[in-house]
């Protein structure tokens, strides 16, 4: 796998980041995240300096992240309901395409 070097920044202070052609979308997504969050704390709180505000950030992303786990475990971060409405259409779909082979 190929390294690159990126160059991002989060609240105005340049990082340069290692990762493979195939994981910089994800990377640049993940910065941009970064950055808003702390970007948000920096302006709505008195908390300053970068390292308190990482922290914060850090904090609110995990909060984040452990309700959106809690949702997947429940069954309820995936639209359930389209999936069963797409899976059903499929079947029938298949149904008439057997039914004009006569295929039983």
């Amino acid at each position: 796998m190929t390294t690159k070097q990126i160059e991002v920044a989060i609240l105005g202070q340049t990082y340069r980041l290692a990762c493979s052609p195939e994981t910089e979308a994800a990377l640049l997504e993940a910065v941009a995240r970064v950055d808003a969050e702390m970007s948000k704390i920096r302006t709505h709180s008195n908390v300053r300096g970068m390292d308190r505000i990482a922290v914060m950030a850090a904090l609110s992303l995990a909060s984040e992240l452990l309700k959106l786990q809690a949702s997947v475990r429940h069954g309820e971060s995936f639209p359930a309901e389209e999936i069963r409405r797409t899976m059903h259409q499929m079947n029938e779909q298949l149904d008439t395409v057997i039914g004009q082979y006569g295929v039983q």
